[in-house]
């Protein structure tokens, strides 16, 4: 089963952000965490078609041709200085998706992925694919719940229009 929510609650979720929502659904029997424990790798595999034929380019490979970069400084001539690598990005709209497996909450991964978005140049959405359950932890609860504080909170603006977390 796949959950989502997408934050700020306020706003309602856009065109593309629903598209990526219907990529995972669409591949949920396959990458479902409560009956598999794929790699995030496996995950973005499995949902990889759908997400290009949504416009998306999508990460290959490990390999620098494979990668996915997103622009984060510029130096002369125009010249990309530092870039962050994406899973997928949808370039017309902005749109980054990041997909984490069993790291994305231990290792906070998925702060790092935040982070990132909000220095890309052009990023407008952010989507965020954590495991539902990972061991004995509900992952998306507990992602859910620190961007339910965040946004709660008001103490933080973030650059970003809108961030979509997905459980799978």
């Amino acid at each position: 089963m796949i959950n989502w929510l997408y934050y700020p609650r306020s706003k309602k979720p856009t065109a593309i952000a629903l598209a990526v929502v219907g990529t995972f659904e669409a591949s949920a029997r396959n990458i479902d965490s409560s009956h598999h424990e794929l790699e995030s790798n496996a995950v973005l595999r499995a949902v990889a078609p759908a997400l290009v034929r949504a416009g998306f380019k999508v990460e290959t490979g490990k390999t620098s041709d494979a990668k996915i970069s997103v622009p984060v400084l510029f130096g002369a001539n125009g010249k990309v200085e530092k870039s962050f690598d994406a899973d997928a990005y949808h370039e017309e709209t902005g749109f980054v998706v990041e997909v984490e497996a069993g790291r994305g909450v231990v290792n906070n991964q998925f702060l790092k992925d935040l982070f990132q978005a909000c220095m890309m140049f052009g990023v407008r959405e952010l989507a965020i694919a954590v495991r539902n359950t990972y061991r004995k932890s509900n992952d998306f609860d507990r992602v859910t719940r620190f961007f339910d504080t965040l946004y709660a909170s008001n103490r933080m603006t973030l650059p970003l229009e809108g961030v979509l977390i997905l459980g799978y």
